[in-house]
């Protein structure tokens, strides 16, 4: 693997536009722990950026979590919007958010009480290859339907690790 001198990335963040921000702030620090980062305003300043025209207006709540940033972006005007259905997995771009957990089960009953819906029917039990225990994941939403992978690895799997 070639290394380019121009561009070294480091990972920054992911966001997720959400239709009310005091709502998914309370989700995400109370399902994972998340505390809080900056928050940015913006009213009429970054429209290229977005993409969006006329008036803009625009909260940004970082939440931070280790080294895992997400970015909670509200949309005042124009109001965000959804189809109010779970989206595709097979739709181009980001599909999910991933988080490895010792319990899948007991953290699905954590995230529901927290606001989240379980998608009973995503729960899935891989055999692994190497032995041992199996790997265990589903699929929940937080409540905009951001689609969250609740994940129990294989017994002896290493994240990062190849």
């Amino acid at each position: 693997m070639t290394t380019n001198p121009v561009f070294k990335a480091t990972f920054s963040h992911i966001g997720i536009c959400v239709s009310d921000i005091k709502r998914a702030k309370c989700f995400y620090k109370d399902a994972f722990g998340f505390a809080d980062g900056a928050v940015y305003e913006s009213k009429n300043d970054i429209n290229d950026l977005l993409g969006l025209s006329g008036n803009v207006e625009m909260t940004s709540q970082m939440l931070i979590l280790g080294s895992l940033v997400i970015e909670l972006i509200y949309f005042k005007d124009p109001k965000a919007f959804s189809s109010g259905n779970v989206r595709p997995m097979n739709q181009c771009g980001l599909t999910h958010l991933s988080f490895i957990v010792e319990d899948v089960d007991k953290a699905a009953a954590h995230l529901k009480t927290c606001g989240a819906q379980i998608l009973y029917t995503t729960r899935t039990v891989l055999d692994s290859t190497t032995g041992g225990d199996p790997a265990v994941l589903i699929f929940c939403t937080d409540p905009d339907g951001t689609r969250i992978e609740l994940y129990k690895p294989p017994s002896g799997w290493q994240s990062g690790k190849s």
